[in-house]
């Protein structure tokens, strides 16, 4: 296994489709169809975009698919979903969706049938301040080999390079080990040097200086 990360561009979307579609859900996982759209587009994007569009598809887990995938087809060649893949060789096994904190809608664990209105950050005032991590998706048969740390770690580089003064990301207070959580553990946090910042419902903000 040799892992690779780089930052998601325009031209890597094939990786990136090829990467949902195939690998991230591979173990019937809760948090499928999912393309990681959602963080970037306000409650009334979704209602208009998603849920009037999925009516067309017949609703239903592949209608609900195929609206989300053509979305986040949109947001990626345009350049609004950024965040990085971990390659094994050529094959995209794992991703990290990190952004500006003012590029996010909502920040946290959210599920698609129960959609948080849209929380304005009160952790930053303006661009540049604070780099926001919002989930991680890693192929089943690639979990536990530290490829959540890896991207983390070039999330926190880049961004300091980037001159940004933190990195923020929003795990659940209590969770068991086996549970899933696209977030990622708090443990995971803590380990990387991230402290406890403040406190929203069962969500934790873990900051990690970079100045």
């Amino acid at each position: 296994m040799s892992i690779t990360i780089k930052a998601l561009t325009p031209d890597m979307i094939n990786d990136y489709f090829d990467f949902f579609d195939n690998r991230a859900f591979s173990d019937n996982s809760p948090f499928y169809p999912c393309y990681c759209n959602a963080f970037n587009m306000s409650l009334e994007q979704i209602k208009t975009q998603l849920f009037a569009r999925s009516e067309l598809y017949g609703k239903g887990t592949e209608g609900w698919r195929k609206v989300l995938r053509e979305s986040a087809w949109e947001m990626v060649k345009s350049g609004i979903i950024h965040g990085y893949l971990a390659y094994d060789d050529d094959l995209a096994v794992g991703w990290c969706n990190a952004n500006d904190r003012m590029n996010y809608y909502r920040v946290g664990e959210f599920d698609m049938d129960n959609i948080p209105e849209d929380v304005p950050p009160f952790s930053c005032s303006e661009r540049g301040d604070v780099k926001s991590v919002v989930c991680f998706e890693i192929s089943p048969e690639y979990r536990g080999s530290g490829i959540a740390g890896m991207l983390l770690t070039q999330v926190c580089k880049d961004a300091a390079d980037e001159g940004y003064s933190f990195v923020e990301a929003y795990p659940k207070d209590k969770l068991e080990d086996d549970s899933p959580a696209f977030t990622g553990p708090l443990r995971l946090y803590e380990k990387f040097g991230f402290k406890e910042y403040a406190r929203i419902g069962s969500d934790i903000i873990m900051r990690k200086a970079l100045k």
